[in-house]
């Protein structure tokens, strides 16, 4: 039965400065998969050299060729790739093309999706005109002169910094006022070519898991952050400086709208696989809620407290099951 099962890769690491948190992601996948339904390696990509990792035994360099490696004098060829980097070359479109090449299927959406869902500015604008509520926005590219007070009287203060094309965990800023948003451009500017100035929106922050296959259509129950610090930033996520609350606490309709709205955009941009979307509940001026979309994450974390596990959990599914769906659902 041995070589009847899939070999499946978990590709994780990356050139961002997310590659550790990435790794910890294919850790938790890795406890997660099926064994006695696949043969799974966790494989690291960190600029050209890719190699698959081992507990027992040194890494083993990939050959980039067809993406295989040589163990025990033997080819082995992967059947699918689990796409778990955090940033470039992982979420953005770049492996993707590379996996699209060697017709080797994969657990993300395709390369034009991915590399839209990777540029938040792009993103926001384009799903804005399928009638989803964004914040408004301004991009910046490095080349580029701004003005901090028109950028103040259009956006309002405070607003966000964050780089455009990049992860959400670093040089993202919160901005109070006009003199602080040069020192938060060169953060941003540190991470990404473009950066996007965001208006500030104030509400319950809360993020959500979908995922569908041929046969069904799975959204999980939302989880609430809630966090001390300025914003939702790296050790609110990552340090424990956070309460994650799943289900959050909104009222049921709000509830059955984010799931809907959750659906739509998984459609509009025929995803594939997992993906996380983040939402501000603000009210409207009449006192009901509205649900404003802040980001995509389509390859988002997978560590047993991750939000995508929790939300599993919540929703009375086996994570093992769910990884197994997604990946029979490309064969």
């Amino acid at each position: 039965m041995e070589n009847l099962k899939r070999n499946v890769a978990i590709v994780c690491g990356g050139d961002s400065s997310e590659h550790d948190v990435s790794m910890r992601s294919a850790q938790g996948l890795y406890s997660f998969f099926d064994k006695e339904r696949y043969n799974v390696y966790i494989v690291d990509v960190k600029g050209q050299n890719w190699h698959v990792e081992f507990e027992d035994r040194d890494s083993i360099q990939i050959d980039k060729n067809d993406f295989s490696f040589i163990m025990d004098g033997k080819v082995v060829i992967f059947d699918y790739a689990y796409i778990t980097i955090h940033g470039t070359p992982g979420e953005n479109g770049l492996m993707q093309g590379y996996f699209d090449l060697l017709h080797v299927p994969y657990s993300t959406s395709g390369v034009l999706v991915e590399a839209m869902t990777f540029n938040k500015y792009v993103l926001n604008n384009y799903l804005r005109g399928f009638g989803v509520n964004v914040a408004d926005s301004i991009l910046l590219r490095r080349e580029d002169d701004y003005d901090e007070d028109a950028i103040g009287k259009r956006l309002g203060m405070p607003c966000f910094v964050k780089p455009a094309a990049d992860g959400s965990s670093f040089g993202v800023s919160k901005v109070k006022n006009a003199d602080q948003l040069a020192p938060a451009l060169r953060v941003a500017f540190m991470e990404s070519d473009e950066v996007m100035i965001e208006g500030f929106m104030k509400g319950t922050e809360i993020s959500i898991g979908c995922y569908k296959t041929r046969d069904k259509g799975v959204v999980f129950p939302a989880t609430e952050v809630v966090t001390k610090n300025e914003f939702f930033d790296y050790d609110a996520k990552y340090n424990g400086q956070v309460d994650e609350i799943t289900p959050a606490r909104i009222a049921p309709d709000t509830a059955k709208t984010v799931a809907e709205e959750t659906s739509k955009i998984y459609d509009i941009l025929h995803c594939n696989g997992i993906i996380r979307i983040d939402y501000i509940i603000t009210k409207d001026e009449n006192g009901n809620d509205k649900v404003n979309m802040l980001e995509i994450n389509t390859t988002p974390g997978m560590t047993a407290t991750s939000f995508i596990p929790q939300q599993v959990r919540a929703a009375g599914l086996d994570i093992t099951q769910v990884l197994t769906d997604i990946v029979e659902n490309q064969f």
